[in-house]
């Protein structure tokens, strides 16, 4: 009897080590994920089912199907300007006056976006007992504030980059010409610059979201800041500006260091840095974004710049964006590394 056993023993112990080398073979295969970018993948899945995204995604949309619509209207009376030969751009620029050019719904909703993805990032999971135990994983800690920022930087930049190719696509189909290479380059640009923009305001609100512990709060500090910067600052700098205006007969030069100096604040403004990137990609003809003299104006050649010249042109205001968003992450990173978390 014990003979028989050794001998089946004997007939199954290399089906057993063949079972058992596939299937290493297949756990070795199979790639186990990292759980940063666990973390990520379910961020993304809350926000894209989300009311808010949903609401704020179709009413970008509906604004973006406005403005090109408005915009293909004027395309029969424009004429005879620099940009005739930057059709695609043009859907980008041109109103009829009914509606705003595209870039200006950016510039108005894009901080909506931001602070509507980020107001709650780190509040809610506090205030629902989620963030003790999330932390009580073996994730490290940073993993938290930096996978929500990942993700919701990834929603933003998928829906930009949707928009850019819905407007193209009309642009296609309407005109029939389709884009020369410097035309896709500054809308490339175009869309890098708009998500620079919105990251900003959400980082603005992430950081709303690690100090104030209720969501309310957050969501209505980064609204007033947004109020403050969009209707507000623009007075406050014209007051200034009439007051400290300098008096008597001025020389050029003069004239045109004060409006340097009055630019130069409104540039505090990041709808201000915005609005200029995007007016000098979109519109090759700009040629400065400043006060000029006569004497540099003389010998200009009205024609359309390079990509290259406009980049170095918006390469301040680009800085100054992405210079901010940094600010803000790196400010709120330092409050959420330091915070004392406990259970509830």
């Amino acid at each position: 009897m014990n003979k028989k056993l050794q001998e089946n023993f004997r007939n199954r112990r290399p089906f057993q080590d063949a079972v058992t080398e596939r299937s290493s073979e297949s756990s070795n295969k199979t790639k186990i994920k990292h759980p940063f970018w666990v973390m990520v993948g379910k961020e993304i899945s809350d926000q894209v089912r989300s009311w808010r995204f949903i609401i704020m995604g179709v009413l970008i949309a509906l604004t973006c199907l406005g403005s090109l619509y408005t915009a293909l209207a004027q395309f029969s009376k424009q004429s005879g300007s620099a940009e005739d030969a930057f059709f695609f751009l043009n859907l980008f620029t041109l109103s009829d006056g009914t509606l705003p050019p595209f870039t200006v719904f950016i510039s108005f909703l894009g901080p909506l976006l931001g602070i509507s993805l980020g107001f709650d990032a780190i509040n809610s999971e506090q205030n629902r007992g989620t963030l003790s135990r999330l932390l009580s994983q073996p994730i490290y800690r940073d993993y938290v504030i930096n996978a929500k920022f990942v993700a919701d930087l990834i929603v933003i930049s998928s829906l930009f980059l949707t928009l850019g190719l819905l407007v193209l696509g009309s642009g296609l189909i309407a005109l029939g010409i389709p884009p020369t290479g410097d035309e896709l380059a500054r809308l490339i640009f175009f869309i890098l610059i708009s998500i620079i923009y919105v990251a900003f305001w959400l980082n603005l609100s992430i950081l709303f979201s690690v100090v104030f512990r209720q969501a309310a709060t957050s969501a209505l500090s980064g609204i007033a800041i947004w109020l403050f910067f969009s209707i507000f600052y623009n007075m406050i700098v014209d007051l200034l500006a009439k007051a400290m205006a300098p008096k008597g007969m001025l020389t050029e030069g003069q004239v045109v260091e004060f409006q340097n100096f009055v630019l130069g604040l409104m540039r505090f403004n990041p709808s201000q840095l915005f609005s200029e990137a995007t007016i000098t990609l979109l519109m090759p003809s700009v040629r400065s974004l400043g006060a000029l003299t006569m004497e540099q104006i003389e010998g200009a050649l009205p024609t359309p710049l390079p990509i290259g010249q406009s980049l170095l042109m918006v390469w301040p205001q680009v800085t100054g964006l992405v210079a901010g968003s940094i600010l803000l992450f790196g400010l709120g990173y330092y409050l959420f590394m330091r915070r004392e978390v406990r259970s509830r």
